[in-house]
């Protein structure tokens, strides 16, 4: 989720470059950097930790001149946030400078074969030098040859702007699973990693679908597919605003979130499962005999990342055959739980500076627990103190209302259950395959989902006056209950509550009245039918019921008012699923209802206060 521009012309690259990483900045606020190539085959590069600002602060009133350079603005995955992690990253001779959106699956094993058969000597941790330093091993005067053979090497997703100064007019740019687009201007042409970085000197652009390559200098684009055959293609036309572009063309940020999901949770799911179908997740280290002598797991979180610690609750002991408690950070501390050097506790943090959740780990560390951390950003708090880390690789989330941050902890949760499992060795391989091929399925499930967006807006705005909601559900349906009402709620101010389905007759069946919502999430398949008496329950009282059930479950055609389909799936892995309608379904009540969305009142999107 990194932001990319790059520029080639007649004019300084400089000013034209931070401008449009300005307009990137909210894909990744940790550090930025520029690099150029002279008229006199000198490469500049300039990178600071931080935000934007604190580059140029560091350029100051330096008088950098190029007329091809490229800049970069980062979110973290592979190394700290720090000036020599920030990008771009250079080859050993200095010569060839990579920016880098994405993640290389193989970093690792390209990374070792640099330093023990070439003798290259790296300066950071990013899986980005590698890219540099494989470019600059291949080449031999023709930077387009050199990238080509690189790309050939790199497993992942990328999409990466070169330069080199041996060749101060042109650019070498390639897509594979991560955004890029080309700029065409007149006597000038861009790379960027989305549209609105050029929308001041741009509305005339080319979409690179996956596995292009693109070559250009200032007065041509040459594309050509993963076969370098040339390829034609049309002029898009950009007649958004500046603030629609940042979003994507979307109307907020929430709803361009909720669209990235299929794309983070392929993000997230890269380099953890291996060419063998194994999980491979190189942050955590734990030996069978240390996950074995763990006599009592704890996740630890607050509002969102709670509600996925509750759905990992399930996947653990499931999969891993040993008890969990889920607790609320800000209550965990104040119960004195019982934690000694056989434990396990698990952090979940979006921004990995939640102050409940870093007290709470800060007290299981000092009584001897071992830690460990899913969060989203590299170097947060949470992240440092914490003996393994296990990142979601969401990217930036602007809105406050989390959507791909929740979708993303819950594949870290299933991943983590299936790495305990499998080192104990209790899952079966017949198993362990189905929760992987299911794993590896769920974005394509998902886009399928967002194909059906018309249907879940117009069932918003049948619903969007109603002051009250219901949410019930069964086993991982109560779990992804509390988690729908919570985005309700935060976004629409409406009163909505959630309930184990069982729970209803101990109370809050008494609140039930004519013609109250409750949406029903039944897509446990040996639940079911209690799930549908749940709903007669209700109706009788004269409620009016949404359903959300799988594709074969047609049943609930006859029992709820309206029903939103989700694909099939297992059971076991529907909560990554029955949470996207319900996202968009809040999403579109709230907008119906004339709310700030991205920025709900009250609320903050890292809450570092207790």
């Amino acid at each position: 989720m990194c932001g990319i521009v790059g520029y080639v012309g007649h004019s300084n690259a400089t000013g034209i470059i931070i401008e449009g990483l300005k307009k990137l900045e909210y894909r990744g606020y940790d550090s930025s950097g520029i690099a150029l190539c002279t008229k006199e085959k000198e490469l500049i590069v300039r990178k600071k930790k931080g935000r934007i600002a604190n580059l140029e602060e560091l350029i100051g009133d330096e008088n950098l001149y190029g007329n091809l350079g490229i800049g970069h603005t980062r979110w973290a995955t592979h190394g700290a946030p720090s000036d020599v992690n920030a990008h771009p990253h250079t080859d050993a001779s200095g010569r060839i400078a990579v920016v880098h959106n994405g993640i290389i699956e193989n970093y690792q094993i390209l990374r070792e074969e640099l330093e023990n058969e070439h003798g290259i000597q790296f300066k950071s941790e990013s899986d980005t030098e590698v890219i540099a330093q494989l470019i600059g091993l291949y080449y031999d005067g023709d930077l387009e040859e050199a990238v080509f053979k690189a790309t050939e090497r790199m497993r992942g997703a990328y999409g990466i702007g070169v330069i080199c100064v041996n060749e101060p007019d042109r650019m070498v740019a390639v897509r594979k699973d991560s955004p890029l687009i080309v700029g065409l201007g007149k006597g000038c042409n861009f790379i960027a990693s989305d549209i609105p970085a050029l929308l001041k000197h741009v509305r005339q652009i080319y979409l690179i679908e996956n596995n292009e390559m693109v070559v250009l200098n200032a007065n041509e684009v040459k594309i050509y597919n993963g076969d370098r055959q040339p390829v034609s293609r049309e002029v898009f036309n950009v007649n958004w605003e500046d603030e629609a572009a940042e979003k994507g063309g979307y109307d907020h940020f929430m709803l361009k979130e909720i669209h990235e999901q299929p794309q983070v949770i392929k993000d997230t799911l890269a380099g953890r499962i291996d060419e063998n179908g194994e999980i491979a997740i190189d942050s955590i280290h734990m030996s069978k005999e240390e996950i074995e002598s763990f006599n009592r797991i704890y996740i630890v979180a607050c509002g969102t990342a709670y509600h996925a610690g509750l759905v990992g609750k399930f996947a653990i002991e499931k999969l891993a055959g040993v008890g969990v408690e889920v607790d609320v950070a800000s209550e965990f501390r104040y119960r004195d739980p019982f934690i000694d050097e056989k434990t396990l506790f698990i952090a979940i943090s979006q921004s990995g500076e939640t102050l409940d959740t870093l007290a709470a780990l800060r007290e299981a560390k000092a009584k001897g627990a071992r830690i460990m951390s899913i969060v989203n950003v590299v170097g947060s708090s949470v992240a440092r103190e914490s003996d393994d880390v296990l990142y979601t690789w969401a990217g930036p989330e602007i809105a406050v209302a989390s959507t791909k941050a929740y979708t993303t902890q819950l594949i870290c949760m299933y991943l983590l259950g299936l790495y305990m499992g499998r080192k104990k060795g209790v899952i079966a391989d017949d198993v362990y395959r189905r929760y992987v091929d299911e794993l590896e399925a769920a974005p394509d499930r998902i886009r399928e989902i967002l194909k059906g967006e018309k249907h879940i807006e117009t069932l918003a705005r049948k619903l969007y006056r109603r002051n009250n909601v219901f949410f019930i559900g069964r086993g991982y349906d109560a779990a992804v209950s509390y988690e729908a009402s919570l985005k309700l709620k935060e976004i629409s101010y409406i009163n909505s509550f959630a309930t184990a389905a069982g729970e209803l007759k101990h109370g809050t069946i008494a609140l039930i009245e004519q013609d109250t919502l409750v949406i029903a999430i039944a897509t446990q398949q040996r639940l079911f039918e209690k799930m549908l008496s749940n709903i007669q329950e209700v109706k009788t009282r004269g409620a009016y019921v949404l359903g959300i059930a799988k594709a074969d479950s047609t049943e609930m055609d006859q029992q709820a008012e309206d029903v939103i389909y989700i694909p099939q799936c297992m059971d076991e892995v529907s909560p990554l699923l029955s949470i996207v309608p319900l996202q968009i379904l809040a999403y579109y009540i709230a907008k119906l209802r004339g709310c700030d969305i991205d920025k709900p009142k009250n609320l903050a999107k890292s809450v570092t206060v207790e």
